[in-house]
């Protein structure tokens, strides 16, 4: 094969590659950092695939790779070039993060998930990062495993404890809210 016909098969394999994880990986961004700065991981985290093009597992030579085979480790580089990210530009980060939690408002929020995300505060970052893995990202325990360089088996053990710290906590929540509100036949009359 010639310089150039390995060139475009290259360049055949990346397209291919980039049609297939550019819009789950642009959603995984967005659900994980500022709006703004989703582009510019998102560019980084292509690059990376384009250098790395042949250590891509499940890529194979057609033109057209199996997301179930690509993504997990497509993921994973996003997820290294996000943390590259959030070093970078740490200060910045918290100064917006602090911001947006001032200027936002619970009552003009459509749903109010705080009980959620106070919970899933309390779970350690790894355990939080797999239950966004396993819920927004629709992953699998095996493909979380290559995502965060865990086994599949120590995936599904902290996986299933996490999930059953939420539903505790969450439980919890719902037993003080209703100890401190109001019955649901307080106030009306039993005539």
């Amino acid at each position: 094969m010639t310089e150039q016909e390995t060139r475009r098969n290259r360049q055949a394999r990346f397209e291919g590659l980039a049609h297939v994880v550019a819009e789950p990986l642009h959603r995984y961004l967005l659900r994980r950092t500022n709006p703004d700065m989703v582009e510019d991981i998102l560019s980084e985290t292509m690059l990376v695939l384009w250098r790395r093009i042949d250590d891509v597992p499940g890529l194979g030579t057609g033109p057209t790779p199996d997301p179930d085979d690509v993504l997990p480790w497509c993921y994973g580089v996003a997820r290294g070039c996000l943390a590259n990210a959030r070093r970078a530009d740490g200060r910045r980060l918290r100064l917006v993060e602090r911001l947006i939690r001032t200027q936002q408002h619970p009552a003009t929020m459509a749903a109010d998930h705080s009980d959620l995300h106070a919970a899933l505060d309390g779970l350690g970052e790894l355990d939080r990062e797999m239950v966004r893995l396993w819920a927004w990202e629709g992953l699998a325990p095996r493909q979380i495993a290559e995502v965060t360089g865990l086994t599949s088996n120590a995936v599904s053990i902290r996986l299933h404890r996490a999930k059953k710290k939420l539903a505790a906590q969450l439980q919890l929540t719902r037993k003080n809210a209703e100890r401190l509100g109001h019955k649901p036949d307080e106030g009306r009359s039993s005539q």
